[in-house]
């Protein structure tokens, strides 16, 4: 084991011993385990066992437990990983529910926000106020008594919740925290079933990507990503994400980025991307301009079933085969709302970088849901 992931499995140890006063995943997880809920039950409670075959899952492996612990206690749902049976709370019913938009919003925003104790005492002291930076933010999560191994994580995830339940805007130019009220009134006018959550520039700074040469498998997070000849629309934006996104969004990990293009050692480069594909710790699939190299290469990772993260411009449509797989949507379409859009964004990686680094499990692709028993030994 090397020096580094030994550090990263100890850091691991410090966090699983501090005490966690908030979900270990931002809403959007549990509110579409909810759904699952919902429809599998038809509005009855349902048998533990019955809910989590359906969902090919194994009812008792570490991501079935947190996906009832999150919800739990985001109080969507009754019933923990010993129970029998699991049913909808009233709110959660709520979150779910199809015939009243105000209502659903109103519910969602109770889930993600006011249920934790951590996100309503945040949200008071920052309503109606510019997105201060995530390092504020995580000095207020230690006030209000969070560890501060954990403070990090937590600014995460209230985050994505607030912009997942439409309470983060973009108005002129910065992100804002907007008030219940006003989220409400758009969602008054706006009479739709919209759901915030569940649906190039010269000059850019070189990602510190570094060679195979520099880096082990188990430091190395392997980016695969369209990258195009020097200059093109392809290079420029693989070049942005990497070091204004990707590369923050992997920092808390310990984990190097590791990018095709960078690898210098002497060999076939085909057999090298295999290698980090096979034994790379983490890859961070950026799906934009559908480059059929990118799904060849998220395929690979998808048979062994290791912790893969997604990422894709919003301007492009993801494909349905992987379209179940949460995917973090960067909205790169108006440049002058990027830069003010920027934190929300890394926090939303880093969120999935988190859970799928501590939970592999919990990383489903489409071979694991439609072949739950597939082992692949190396």
């Amino acid at each position: 084991m090397t020096t580094e992931s030994t550090s990263v499995d100890l850091e691991k140890i410090k966090k699983e011993r501090a005490v966690r006063s908030f979900p270990s995943a931002p809403f959007s997880e549990s509110l579409a385990f909810t759904k699952k809920v919902s429809e599998i039950g038809g509005g009855v409670q349902v048998r533990r066992l019955t809910l989590f075959n359906e969902l090919g899952k194994s009812p008792t492996s570490s991501a079935s437990q947190s996906l009832l612990s999150n919800s739990f206690k985001y109080g969507l749902t009754k019933g923990s990983y010993k129970s029998e049976f699991i049913e909808l709370t009233d709110i959660g019913a709520k979150c779910v529910a199809d015939n009243d938009t105000r209502q659903r919003a109103k519910a969602q925003i109770d889930a993600a926000v006011f249920s934790i104790e951590l996100f309503k005492d945040l949200y008071e002291q920052l309503i109606e106020l510019k997105l201060p930076s995530p390092s504020v933010i995580s000095d207020k999560c230690v006030e209000l008594g969070v560890h501060k191994d954990l403070a990090r994580e937590a600014v995460d995830t209230f985050i994505v919740n607030l912009r997942d339940v439409g309470l983060l805007q973009t108005i002129a130019g910065a992100e804002r925290i907007v008030s219940v009220a006003h989220r409400l009134d758009e969602v008054k006018e706006l009479k739709t079933a919209q759901n915030s959550s569940l649906g190039e520039s010269a000059g850019v700074p070189s990602a510190n990507i570094i060679t195979s040469a520099h880096a082990t498998f188990e430091s190395a997070a392997f980016y695969i990503t369209p990258i195009g000849e020097v200059g093109s629309p392809q290079r420029r934006h693989a070049d942005m994400f990497a070091s204004s996104i990707v590369e923050p969004a992997i920092e808390f990990s310990g984990l190097r980025l590791v990018r095709a293009d960078q690898i210098e050692s002497p060999g076939i480069i085909t057999k090298q991307i295999i290698e980090y594909l096979v034994h790379s710790r983490l890859v961070i699939a950026d799906l934009s301009f559908h480059n059929p190299n990118v799904f060849y290469e998220l395929a690979v990772r998808h048979m062994l079933r290791k912790p893969t993260v997604q990422l894709m411009r919003k301007i492009d449509r993801i494909p349905f085969d992987v379209s179940q797989n949460r995917t973090v949507i960067i909205d790169e379409e108006d440049k002058y709302d990027l830069i003010a859009k920027m934190p929300t964004f890394i926090s939303d990686l880093r969120a999935q970088v988190r859970q799928a680094l501590d939970n592999p499990e919990s990383v489903d692709n489409p071979i694991s849901i439609f072949i739950p028993n597939l082992k692949t030994t190396i």
